[in-house]
């Protein structure tokens, strides 16, 4: 019996575990793989944090786009059009650049203004941190992409659902939170997943301001030790077992979630 597409045998994850398992024999047997790794574990804290840090917030600002952009005010529609189509228009490197060199500093200037009002204590433009620069970048980057996505999940439920939770006299909220949004969340979950697997990649982009963090060590290991096939396989292998790991993480999530619904 001919097997179907979606039962092939994964020999793309057998050809990658086999070849992960000769790289950890190298960093194992190596000193050069070894010294490379032990450089580059230092960035693999900052690339989880600025990801996880980075998606949460854009996921929270999406889903506020989103239900602005599906409100009944014109204001907030159109408010939420703008942002997500200039920001959409924006290359994410051009946008980390401005954020970092542009919004930040005119933060620090605002905040200063009002700080001068309050009596408070005004920050110089080097207190705003690097690294919170490029979460903020990767926020507002991933959040015009997100909120299309929530926008799309939540017109997919069907208005008659919503119908009778106000017949049985639920508020607003309360239908958003037990009604629609469940119900969204699990048809969204695949494009959620695979933006947040972007966002592992595009996390990288941070080294071009000097966060230290996998590509950032990588750069610099290379520079000093002139060992760029050595180091740059590394770097790829981080990457590779950080977004196959959570590719494999999410189908299972996908899987047991359609169990639960059949």
């Amino acid at each position: 019996m001919r097997q179907t597409k979606d039962e092939d045998f994964p020999w793309w994850l057998v050809i990658l575990g086999v070849t992960g398992l000769w790289m950890g024999y190298e960093v194992w047997a190596s000193a050069i793989y070894a010294q490379v790794m032990a450089a580059l574990v230092k960035g693999i804290q900052v690339t989880v944090a600025v990801t996880l840090v980075a998606y949460l917030s854009a996921c929270a600002l999406g889903l506020a786009l989103a239900v602005a952009g599906l409100s009944r005010y014109a204001v907030l529609r159109q408010a939420a059009r703008i942002w997500i189509e200039v920001i959409r228009g924006v290359p994410i490197m051009v946008l980390l650049l401005y954020v970092a060199f542009v919004i930040s500093p005119a933060l620090v200037f605002g905040w200063n203004w009002v700080a001068g009002w309050l009596g408070a204590n005004p920050i110089g433009a080097r207190d705003f941190p690097l690294i919170a620069r490029a979460v903020l970048a990767l926020t507002l980057a991933y959040s015009a992409f997100l909120a299309e996505i929530f926008r799309a999940g939540l017109q997919a439920v069907d208005k008659g659902q919503t119908e009778a939770a106000m017949a049985l006299g639920l508020s607003g909220w309360q239908r958003f939170r037990h009604i629609v949004f469940p119900q969204a969340f699990r048809m969204i979950l695949p494009p959620l997943g695979n933006d947040f697997v972007a966002m592992v990649k595009d996390s990288s982009l941070v080294s071009i301001l000097g966060v230290a963090d996998i590509t950032q060590l990588g750069k610099v290991q290379a520079a000093g030790n002139f060992r760029y096939f050595e180091t740059y396989n590394m770097v790829a292998l981080l990457y590779l077992v950080m977004t196959i790991g959570l590719s494999l993480g999410l189908r299972r999530i996908e899987g047991l979630m359609k169990k639960h619904t059949k």
